[in-house]
C-alpha cells in the first residue's frame, strides 16, 4: 500500500481505539497510540495473513508482547476485516468478548493471549522455533515496549532466539521512552538497547516508528537476514496523534473525560479529513 493509504488507515485506527477506551472508561491510550503505526504496517503491508483464513497453518504469526496496548491491535484487526468495527464498542465490557489484553480464545485474528509483560516474546520464540522444526516458511513478529525490556524473561527469550538462530523471528521495540511510572531512563535504564541486542548476536535495525517508508525498509532488511533473529528499534512518541497526550507518562493507562475526548477526537478527525482530501 502507499504511505498515504497507510496514514489514512492508522489515523482511523487511532480514532477507533481512542473511542473504545473512552466508552470503556478504561484502557491504555499512550502506548496504543505509539505502536498503532507499526501494527498498521505489519497487517497491511508486511505479513502473509488473510482474515478469511485466520487459522491458516502457513500464515505469519503476530504477538503483542506489550499486551496492554490491545486497543491498537483490536482496531487494526477490525480495519483489516477480522471482525466488525461495532465489536469495539464493547471493549472491556462484561457484555463483550474483547478484554483489556489480547485474547486468542475469543478474538478472531489474535495469535497469542498476552498481558504479563515479558511473556509474549517467549511465546514468539516458541512459534518461530516450531516453524523451524516443522519446516514451515511462516515468519513470526512480536512488538515489545521499551519499559517491558526491564523484564528478565525478555532477555532469556532473546538469548534463546540467538542460540537457535531464528532468522524467521522479527522483534519490534516501541521505544517511546516512557512507562507508567515515568521515563524509562529514570525507572530502570535499559539503554543502549542496540548494543545489548548486538551482544546477544541479533541483527539490529533502527527505524522511525511513525514513518511507513522507514518501517518498510527496516522490515525488508529483517527479511533479508538469514542467519540470526532481527530486532527493529522503533523511535516513537507515546500518545502520538493527540497533542495533550504526546510525550506524557500520565496517559499510560487512564481514560479521558468528556472534554478531553472531544478535544482528541476533533484533532484526529481533522487530521483524517485532511488526509482524505489530499
Amino acid at each position: 500500500m502507499t504511505e498515504h493509504e497507510l496514514c489514512v488507515l492508522s489515523t482511523r485506527a487511532r480514532i477507533w481505539l481512542f473511542d473504545a477506551i473512552y466508552r470503556a472508561q478504561s484502557g491504555h491510550p499512550g502506548g496504543s497510540l505509539s505502536c498503532v503505526d507499526a501494527l498498521t504496517e505489519l497487517y497491511f503491508n508486511e505479513m502473509n495473513i488473510s482474515p478469511d483464513r485466520p487459522d491458516d497453518p502457513d500464515r505469519d504469526r503476530f504477538v503483542l508482547s506489550k499486551g496492554h496496548s490491545a486497543p491498537a491491535l483490536y482496531s487494526v484487526l477490525a480495519l483489516r476485516g477480522y471482525f466488525p468495527e461495532k465489536d469495539l464498542d464493547l471493549f472491556r465490557s462484561i457484555k463483550g468478548h474483547m478484554s483489556g489484553h489480547p485474547d486468542m480464545r475469543h478474538v478472531k485474528g489474535v495469535d497469542m493471549s498476552t498481558g504479563s509483560l515479558g511473556q509474549g516474546i517467549s511465546a514468539a520464540v516458541g512459534m518461530a522455533l516450531a516453524a523451524r522444526v516443522q519446516k514451515k516458511s511462516y515468519r513470526t513478529y512480536v512488538v515489545l515496549g521499551d519499559g517491558e525490556m526491564e523484564e528478565g524473561q525478555v532477555w532469556e527469550a532473546i538469548m534463546a532466539a540467538s542460540k537457535f538462530k531464528l532468522s524467521n523471528l522479527c522483534a519490534m521495540v516501541d521505544v517511546n521512552g516512557l512507562q507508567i511510572d515515568g521515563k524509562t531512563d529514570d525507572v530502570m535504564p535499559t539503554s543502549p538497547l542496540d548494543q545489548k541486542f548486538a551482544a546477544f548476536k541479533w541483527n539490529v535495525i533502527h527505524a522511525e516508528g511513525h514513518d511507513f517508508e522507514s518501517m518498510e525498509n527496516a522490515l525488508k532488511e529483517a527479511r533479508e537476514c538469514t542467519d540470526k533473529p532481527s530486532v527493529i528499534l522503533l523511535r516513537t512518541v507515546k500518545g502520538k496523534g493527540i497533542s495533550y497526550m504526546e510525550k506524557s507518562a500520565a496517559w499510560h493507562g487512564k481514560a479521558p473525560n468528556e472534554s478531553q475526548y472531544d478535544l482528541a477526537m476533533g484533532e484526529l478527525k481533522a487530521h483524517l479529513a485532511g488526509l482524505e482530501a489530499s
